[in-house]
């Protein structure tokens, strides 16, 4: 599953423009009065302003899995990464063979470079902000999981994660090229205690050979 678009709020268009074009350096390829998108990789990364305080959510983009070090030096001049509960700032996710870093964006999203080793990825070039090749995941929140996660599954063919697993708070549809991360609404999104909060999320996907418009909690 490739995750081509994902849409979702902002309360401040300005800081948001600030933030990921002037200091990330992401390209801007729309704006308008009411939202404003950004080229992340294949992807595209769109915000849409709305009159909600501070709407959050939790989002990744793919890095050549030989680059997590370079990344690391490049996004700690610009941001703050997290620490997790291990008081470091890289994760090992030995189940699905990847390695990921986290920091805030202005709007109190929990943004994600992840490393994925199963990925033929690799590249010589040194890690800019052109080195992030996709979104990888976007966090879907629901106050039933494994009910949603089975109806987005049956009606778009979309697969189970086959590194992932399913709790009752908990599940993953999609692979190393695009994830669904479907939680339970306030659960806490890792590595932060911040809750996951139900907010609109628009996602455009290609599975299958066919391009799949997907609206939660519209």
């Amino acid at each position: 599953m490739d995750i081509l678009e994902i849409e979702i709020l902002t309360d401040n268009l300005n800081e948001t423009e600030s933030f990921y074009s002037e200091n990330l350096g992401l390209e801007i390829i729309n704006k308008e009065h009411n939202s404003i998108s950004f080229l992340a990789g294949q992807s595209t990364l769109t915000f849409v302003k709305t009159d909600k305080l501070k709407p959050k959510y939790h989002f990744a983009f793919n890095i050549p899995h030989n680059k997590l070090d370079e990344a690391i030096m490049w996004a700690s001049a610009k941001v703050d990464l997290i620490k997790n509960t291990d008081n470091e700032i890289v994760t090992n996710f030995e189940n699905w063979n990847a390695k990921a870093i986290y920091f805030y964006d202005n709007n109190a999203n929990i943004v994600e470079f992840i490393a994925r080793f199963d990925l033929k990825n690799e590249t010589s070039k040194p890690f800019d902000i052109s080195s992030i090749q996709s979104i990888s995941e976007i966090g879907i929140v629901t106050d039933a999981p494994i009910k949603l996660a089975d109806r987005l599954a049956e009606e778009n063919s979309i697969n189970s994660f086959a590194k992932g697993f399913r709790r009752e708070t908990f599940a993953t549809l999609g692979n190393d090229n695009g994830l669904f991360i479907i939680v339970k609404t306030n659960r806490k999104w890792y590595p932060t205690e911040q809750q996951a909060e139900k907010h609109y999320t628009k996602v455009k996907i290609s599975t299958n050979g066919l391009t799949r418009e997907i609206i939660i909690n519209q």
